[in-house]
């Protein structure tokens, strides 16, 4: 569609390119368009998986774009362990923050995933400044994605690139609300299955997407396979290695001054360091920022970098604090409470079973959820002043007064367990090879 445009463009008059472009836009031929665009996608998807079934290995590529979004360890790892799949994880650049912040996300990805043991490959050389081909050099027959968003990775890593391979994709976060952003994008759409979290989710992508949902496929969340599976979690993540501090976690959002204005940051940057300092011989602080909060910080005309560094080296530099910026599964498993403002975490962090604070900064906030979204509010704490903060740390968790742990659980159980008590990560694979070996 883009080249068609730009052709006509060259030799269709200004006034009257605008004047398709509007008829176009009003009238029922975008929608028609859109429908053929889907059916196409479609028909693709069932050449290429007719393809597939025909090979001995079937060479998977997992698109990483950023650390602290990647849900796939446990479907990685049951991939490895197959012998008819060949993964493999490539490291896409994130372009829509600039090339240091690029270069950045990047590097820390790569090097956190090569500690971990894994043979991760860079799709951007920092060197020569070229960008690796994966179509040839890998040629893959199935891509996962990490982010639907066209603009956040480079085009070369997007759906588009991809519509003639068997595309997948699992949420980065359980979603909360039933923005259209989050289930009827062209890539929602266009991908060949998105494997959802719940029957819940499943409902809202039949009601929101072009296609009815047609490629929503319900397995249950990977991101809460490492959570489930792992008996033994390392408490060396913290820093302070004093057992009789508590251990809590403030995760801030970065939507400070933007769509709902979630993020509670700006009101509360000072508060928790002081809370840090007021009980510092009863807890300890992890601060988990979203990965974003830093970049829009540094660009911010009352924060600036300088600012923003300052504020950061605070929390490493802090004797009963930290800044996390990584993998948080850990983290979860052996801290004793949650604080934030993120729905990414809404749903997450309850499968620990520990008990969790969301801080509401407006009302407006409490009027979007989704029907899901609404019961795992419902299962938090809350607090919507700095009074209602205190008393939660001083009350559940230092005091172990926690009067909601039972509602807690009859969420998890009811909402994000799997009813064949299979892992999300087991039940994607499940599905995989019903399709392509059977």
């Amino acid at each position: 569609m883009t080249n068609l445009k730009l052709t006509i463009k060259k030799f269709v008059p200004e006034k009257i390119w605008i004047l398709l472009f509007k008829v176009y836009r009003f009238t029922k031929l975008k929608a028609v368009y859109e429908y053929y665009q889907i059916e196409r996608a479609q028909k693709k998807h069932e050449k290429a998986l007719q393809i597939v079934r025909q090979k001995e290995k079937v060479k998977v590529a997992f698109f990483l774009i950023h650390e602290s979004v990647w849900k796939y360890d446990v479907l990685f790892d049951l991939m490895l362990q197959h012998p008819k799949f060949e993964p493999q994880i490539f490291v896409c650049p994130a372009v829509n923050f600039g090339m240091e912040n690029m270069l950045f996300e990047m590097n820390k990805s790569f090097d956190a995933f090569t500690k971990k043991g894994y043979n991760a490959i860079k799709t951007y050389d920092d060197v020569t400044g070229e960008y690796l081909d994966i179509k040839k050099t890998f040629s893959p027959d199935i891509v996962f994605f990490t982010n639907p968003y066209e603009g956040l990775q480079d085009y070369r890593y997007y759906i588009k690139e991809f519509s003639k391979t068997l595309t997948c994709y699992v949420p980065y976060a359980i979603m909360t609300t039933n923005y259209d952003a989050f289930y009827n994008l062209d890539f929602h759409n266009h991908v060949w299955r998105i494997f959802s979290e719940t029957p819940i989710h499943q409902q809202i992508a039949f009601e929101k997407q072009t296609n009815k949902g047609k490629n929503n496929i319900v397995t249950g969340y990977p991101g809460f396979d490492q959570l489930l599976i792992n008996k033994t979690p390392d408490n060396g993540v913290w820093k302070n290695k004093n057992s009789v501090l508590k251990k809590i976690i403030w995760a801030p959002h970065h939507s400070m001054k933007e769509m709902n204005k979630v993020s509670n940051f700006l009101e509360y940057f000072d508060v928790f360091l002081e809370l840090a300092v007021i009980y510092k011989d009863k807890l300890q602080i992890a601060f988990k920022p979203h990965p974003l909060l830093r970049v829009k910080l540094e660009n911010d005309l009352d924060w600036g970098k300088e600012k923003t560094d300052e504020y950061y080296n605070k929390w490493i530099n802090l004797e009963n604090g930290q800044f996390e910026n990584s993998d948080y599964g850990d983290l979860f498993l052996t801290s004793d409470a949650l604080i934030h403002d993120c729905g990414s975490f809404m749903a997450e962090y309850l499968i620990t079973g520990k008990p969790s604070l969301f801080m509401i900064r407006n009302e407006s906030v409490m009027k979007e959820w989704s029907d899901f979204g609404e019961k795992a509010v419902a299962a938090h704490y809350q607090s919507r002043n700095k009074e209602e903060l205190i008393g939660f740390i001083e009350n559940v968790v230092l005091n172990e007064n926690d009067l909601m742990k039972e509602k807690r659980n009859d969420f998890v159980q009811n909402n994000l367990i799997q009813k064949n008590h299979l892992t999300a990560s087991q039940n994607i694979m499940n599905y995989l090879e019903s399709q392509i070996f059977e």
